[in-house]
This record gives structure tokens, sequence and C-alpha cells, in this order.
């Protein structure tokens, strides 16, 4: 049907990231109730949350360097495990099915990655709060010039 419509073109398939062997088992749970550890995070947020996620990530060398991601949204987690942190806009399928709101994207994080990255949002979010100030400072100053 994807064909069929002109979401996707055959040829496009083979450039879509995937899991190099067929996972066992696959467990969807909130981070807190997860009864393993997690292969992948993946954070449902605004493009502000997703902002510091993504700088945290930069700041401690686990961003992918690949562009945004768009359909199908499945593809961010093999994206993520290959490449690093990634973000993705979602596909229309995942937010029928998830209730995704339309202010909303998706940053992945590699599991391994997670705890780094969190120890780096306190820099991140504690310097992004001063930028904030000055930013609001300076663009005061510039529209009175």
């Amino acid at each position: 049907m994807m064909f069929r419509v002109g979401y996707i073109r055959p040829e496009e398939v083979a450039g879509i990231p995937r899991l190099p062997v067929t996972p066992a088992a696959i467990v969807y749970s909130a981070l807190a109730d997860a009864p393993v550890s997690s292969s992948v995070v993946l954070f449902a947020c605004r493009p502000s949350s997703a902002m510091l996620l993504q700088e945290a990530a930069i700041r401690v060398g686990k961003a992918a360097a690949m562009p945004t991601l768009g359909r199908p949204t499945c593809m961010a987690l093999p994206a993520a495990l290959a490449h690093g942190t990634v973000a993705s806009l979602g596909c229309i399928g995942n937010r029928v099915y998830t209730g995704l709101g339309e202010d909303e994207l998706y940053v992945t994080v590699p599991g391994a990655d997670l705890l780094e990255i969190a120890d780096a949002l306190d820099v991140i979010a504690s310097a992004n709060a001063e930028l904030t100030v000055y930013a609001q400072g300076r663009r005061a100053q510039l529209s009175t010039e």
C-alpha cells in the first residue's frame, strides 16, 4: 500500500536502516519500568527538549553524524544503535498509533550512552539558561539600535 499511494518508492527501501539480526524479543516499556537494560531509549519531546538532548549527545561525542530522520519512524532504533543519538520527525503511522503530538518529535538514544548523555544534560541545561538571558538582553539591545 505504501508503494501504491506514493508514500515510499521501492528503491528507497534498501536505504532504510534495520537491525542486522532479528531480535529474539522486543520489550517496549517506560524506562523506569523496563525489566531489562535498554538497548535503545526513545524520547518523545518538543523541539526545545530535543535540542538539549542533541546538544548533550554532541558534548559527549555520542551524536550520530546523520540528518534528522523522516519516515519510517522505526528506522530510528537501528540507526541509533549503529550511529549514536539520532532525531526522528516521526511518520504518519507512528503518529496515529502513538498519539505523538504535532509539536513533538523523537530523539533516540542508545541505552549504552544514556547515563553519559544524562550527565551532560546538567552542563547543557545550565549553559542554555545563561545563553537565554544573554540572548534576550542582546535581542533587546539590537531592537533599540
